[in-house]
């Protein structure tokens, strides 16, 4: 599945992920995704960027390692609380 959320409103992909995990129950599921909400519940985090898999955990793990993905999800959590909610940081790193 390739970003179910991408351009849907929290409360639409809420439904989306209530949904998703009603169908998928005790069956393995691929997700690659930007909003990293969508992955927040997962059984486990693979992050990846173009130089391979730079970490793997559960969401409280990766927070707790306070790494790449802890400090994505601070920003992505940061520009939905200023209203920029769908808006990532690009991947050139501007």
């Amino acid at each position: 599945m390739d970003e179910a959320t991408a351009f849907t409103d929290q409360e639409n992909e809420e439904k989306i992920q209530q949904s998703i995990a009603a169908l998928t129950k005790g069956k393995t599921l691929l997700v690659i995704a930007h909003r990293l909400s969508t992955v927040r519940g997962a059984d486990e985090i693979a992050f990846i960027d173009q130089e391979g898999i730079r970490e793997i955990g559960t969401h409280e793990e990766l927070m707790q390692k306070d790494g790449e993905y802890a400090a994505l999800c601070k920003a992505q959590a940061t520009l939905q609380s200023a209203g920029l909610d769908g808006a990532f940081p690009s991947d050139s790193g501007e």
